[in-house]
């Protein structure tokens, strides 16, 4: 059975309402199921290393469980990126979504046994990184089935829905774990992961128009916009995901008595959430003076948290800690919707307002798409190893909360140095909407 579109024209105003707007939505809604579980499986060791009960393991040991899966998923959200041009979005999607079963049966026969290998546990916690993966891949396809008007909202439903994969997670394994054990935090996933796989395969569809080659999408990383906005998505997705995945083992290990199992799902839903707020704001604000703003309040969020974790109790802490699951939120709305802006721009200024030109900037924005998820990404891994070392050398996570705040005064600098000020610099006509 193939599926494959041979015309489409989303930016025809007459097209998208005859019959483009059902189609987009469609595989939108299973985009979502696929991307979510991808999330799931992603961070699934987030909880399993908190929940784990070996004494034999270090706090930075078990930030290493957590931290690889990033590691790995950040890696392949690059070659993940070309998969729905080379192959088709549809078929693509099916494809990464069965391999999702490799890293949920491998955990539930290695957590079976409490004498597994330290390093058989970080092979299998890397495993997890295929889930990762997804992100690029869904949205990259994603890009090519809306208007340009609309894309900020549909990138923005599509990531919120993936994201709040974490939320799923931090939600219902503890409570299968409760109920069936470690290794159930493995085995409950597989029938879901099967049964998405099937949908993507029965409701989605291939885009002739998406097609190209890899070698012409990574021209992308030639551009310098490519690599600032891969920079600034480290400070808002790297953030989130690696806040999200820390959550738990973090206030373990700093109020071993609060109830964070009954409250961790808290923040990565409302992160999630608010994503589509985020480019909402972009398409109406400009994703500029968002992302600006939004760095800004990350920046006051993390030294609030900071202080919570000094002198407060768990629920200073944990609230303290809801504002940068906010503020990340909305900064990864309002980045997605500056990087297709900026390739439209681009694409318009140097090709003309013809429909080649706007099939040719969402072909680079689609791999750009890739390349800033996968750089953004890495920021898990640096968050999940800052406070393994942080604990390792001094026995508190003050020093990552620190270079965290710095961090964000340089995104917040350099937003403000490339899209937003006026003086001493020509205002680039391929970046007008980004500069909004």
């Amino acid at each position: 059975m193939t599926r494959w579109i041979a015309e489409w024209h989303p930016d025809d105003p007459a097209f998208w309402e005859r019959s483009g707007k059902k189609v987009a939505r469609r595989n939108l809604v299973f985009s979502i199921l696929a991307e979510h579980l991808g999330f799931t499986v992603w961070t699934l060791w987030s909880v399993v290393a908190a929940k784990t009960g070996r004494l034999d393991l270090s706090t930075d040991e078990l930030f290493w469980l957590v931290a690889l899966p990033n590691l790995v998923g950040s890696a392949l959200r690059l070659p993940y990126t070309f998969g729905p041009a080379k192959f088709g979005g549809r078929t693509f999607t099916v494809v990464s979504a069965l391999l999702l079963l490799i890293p949920a049966i491998a955990l539930g026969f290695a957590v079976s046994d409490p004498a597994t290998p330290f390093w058989v546990l970080l092979v299998i916690a890397a495993t997890a990184g295929l889930g990762g993966g997804n992100f690029a891949s869904s949205m990259a396809n994603i890009t090519y089935f809306y208007p340009q008007s609309k894309q900020g909202s549909a990138l923005g439903l599509n990531a919120a829905g993936g994201n709040i994969g974490v939320s799923s997670v931090q939600l219902v394994v503890p409570l299968v774990i409760g109920a069936l054990g470690l290794a159930a935090a493995g085995w409950f996933w597989v029938p879901f992961i099967v049964v998405s796989a099937v949908c993507a395969w029965f409701f989605m569809d291939n885009l002739a128009t998406a097609k190209a080659e890899p070698r012409e999408q990574l021209a992308v990383a030639r551009s310098g916009q490519t690599w600032i906005m891969s920079f600034l998505y480290i400070g808002t997705f790297g953030s989130f995901i690696g806040y999200s995945t820390a959550f738990p083992l973090l206030a373990k290990s700093l109020y071993p008595a609060a109830p964070w199992t009954a409250v961790a799902f808290a923040g990565p839903l409302v992160g999630s959430l608010i994503r589509p707020v985020g480019g909402w704001l972009a398409d109406r604000l400009g994703g500029a003076r968002v992302t600006f703003w939004t760095f800004a309040a990350m920046g006051a969020g993390v030294l609030l948290t900071w202080a919570a974790a000094a002198g407060g109790g768990f629920w200073a802490f944990f609230l303290a800690f809801q504002l940068l699951f906010v503020t990340s939120g909305i900064g990864n709305g309002s980045t997605y919707r500056m990087i297709p802006a900026i390739f439209q721009a681009k694409a318009r200024a140097e090709r003309g307002d013809g429909e080649q030109a706007l099939v040719y900037g969402k072909r680079q924005a689609s791999a750009a798409i890739g390349i800033i998820s996968a750089v953004g990404a890495f920021g898990g891994f640096l968050i999940n190893r800052g406070f393994g070392m942080s604990f390792a050398q001094t026995g508190s996570p003050a020093a990552a909360f620190l270079a965290f705040a710095l961090f964000y005064a340089a995104c917040t600098a350099l937003t403000w140095w490339c899209y937003l000020r006026t003086f001493g610099a020509a205002r680039l006509p391929s970046l007008a909407h980004a500069r909004v």
